[in-house]
């Protein structure tokens, strides 16, 4: 198993959107670079029902980095969201990969929704997407399911040191699943579900490249 996060296993059209922008790739990744960390955060959150709870300050620069990392988070878990919900809805998916990208799906949902509530009118807006054949073809599917669940479990490794106190828990109850997602899906490849006894922590730095990589987030018409 390699030890860095990438696509190589998904078809490379299909993963950066079917030849989207040529592979201007510094392109690319600047646009995501801006997307997932720019951008001047105001409002705090809020504290509710239903979900993990958590409630943000408003003046502290601690809460203004909760708040740009809660947006970072909420921009993967947009991405995870529309994938799955694209793949059930395309018609490509049977069997155990259908049952799958449903069950993901209302997981992935329910992050966005937790981090909207959290964040409030903070809360970055909905990017758009183009996942090319990866939505429609299940080994395609697949295989991206699997680099995408790996990647939003690296990503919040990578900041639980860097966040407050109290979204210490909130992150934790959500990378626990993104775990359990990634060894679903490894065990549909026929994969070993649990590889290593440590999962990897990668930088924003890090995401953000993976991320850009793929050509998934496109500039909205």
């Amino acid at each position: 198993m390699p030890d860095r996060i990438t696509l190589e296993l998904v078809d490379e059209q299909a993963a950066r959107g079917n030849g989207l922008d040529g592979g201007h790739s510094a392109t690319r990744g600047s646009f995501l670079k801006k997307l997932l960390g720019g951008g001047t955060l105001i409002a705090g959150g809020v504290v509710f029902g239903g979900l993990p709870t958590v409630a943000l300050g408003n003046h502290t620069s601690s809460a203004a980095r909760d708040r740009d990392i809660l947006n970072f988070a909420l921009t993967l878990e947009f991405l995870e969201a529309e994938f799955y919900t694209e793949a059930e809805n395309r018609g490509g998916l049977s069997g155990e990969a259908l049952r799958f990208a449903r069950v993901v799906g209302a997981h992935e949902r329910a992050h966005v929704q937790f981090l909207q509530r959290a964040l409030g009118s903070a809360a970055r807006t909905k990017p758009c997407f183009n996942f090319g054949e990866t939505t429609r073809n299940q080994q395609q599917f697949l295989a991206t399911a699997r680099v995408l669940e790996d990647t939003g479990v690296a990503a919040y490794n990578g900041q639980v040191d860097r966040v407050s106190t109290a979204l210490v828990a909130p992150a934790a109850s959500i990378v626990s699943v993104e775990a359990r997602h990634a060894a679903w899906v490894r065990d549909i490849l026929d994969m070993t579900p649990a590889p290593q006894a440590f999962d990897q922590a990668r930088s924003r730095e890090q995401i953000e490249q993976a991320v850009a990589g793929t050509g998934f987030i496109v500039p909205c018409p």
